[in-house]
């Protein structure tokens, strides 16, 4: 695997959405990050008592699902969302196959923090987007047997279960395909649960683990589970094997 990068201007633009962190640290930072605590985003929320719940919590991200999804919301619930939203925890919109101008809209109108595309964005219309708005993105990676080849203008990578309905599944796929992985910090998402991530944060080292169905009971999100996840993966430092 070729070791990725992009422009560090790029990352530079959109620091202040990222932790209080620019992306070209915490790229720098991806190598030897043992002993690190692993970050979390909770994916999918649509409602208020859901705000409530992560505001009381403190993930280190959330995400809002632009795309059709049963989790899809539009532009005017994710702003009230968001507003609601304690400024501690970063939002992340979910896209796929998005206009550049729709994504750039909602970004430079605070609705997000961060960019998360789930499609056929190819390294071309991530630097279109970059430059139209100096967003930081994460670009999903579906993996099936074998880790496909990977974008370089992306400042995170998510690996996710490959699916007809990209991502988003609650499947994992063999995670042992990440090990030693360094080229860009990453996400980790598909089939993480309460119960599973203490071992993969003993064999992994992803900059965040991602987690939607595995918090939700009867298809809404669960606060208890929500908090239970949280502070299992803070009491696990991460590092390589």
């Amino acid at each position: 695997m070729s070791s990725s990068s992009s422009d560090s201007s790029d990352c530079m633009n959109s620091k202040d959405r990222m932790d209080g962190t620019d992306c070209k640290d915490a790229k720098d930072d991806s190598d030897g990050r043992d002993g690190e605590l692993c970050k979390v985003k909770i994916c999918g929320l649509t409602r208020i008592d859901d705000i409530d719940a992560v505001n009381s919590i403190l993930p280190d991200y959330i995400g809002f699902v632009f795309a059709q999804s049963r989790r899809q919301i539009d532009a005017t619930t994710a702003s009230k969302l968001k507003n609601r939203l304690d400024f501690r925890i970063k939002a992340v919109g979910v896209f796929v196959n998005e206009s550049i101008d729709t994504v750039s809209s909602l970004y430079k109108g605070g609705i997000i923090d961060l960019v998360q595309l789930h499609g056929d964005e190819d390294d071309g219309y991530i630097a279109r987007l970059k430059d139209a708005c100096g967003c930081g993105v994460i670009k999903s990676v579906h993996v099936g047997d074998s880790l496909p080849p990977l974008p370089i203008n992306a400042d995170f990578l998510l690996f996710d279960t490959l699916t007809e309905q990209r991502g988003g599944s609650g499947k994992a796929f063999d995670w042992s395909l990440l090990r030693g992985f360094s080229d860009l910090p990453y996400f980790l998402a598909g089939g993480l649960t309460i119960d599973n991530v203490s071992e993969v944060l003993r064999t992994l080292a992803p900059y965040c683990v991602d987690i939607s169905s595995g918090v939700e009971t009867e298809g809404f999100k669960d606060a208890s589970k929500i908090r239970r996840f949280v502070e299992t993966v803070k009491t696990h430092s991460i590092g390589y094997p």
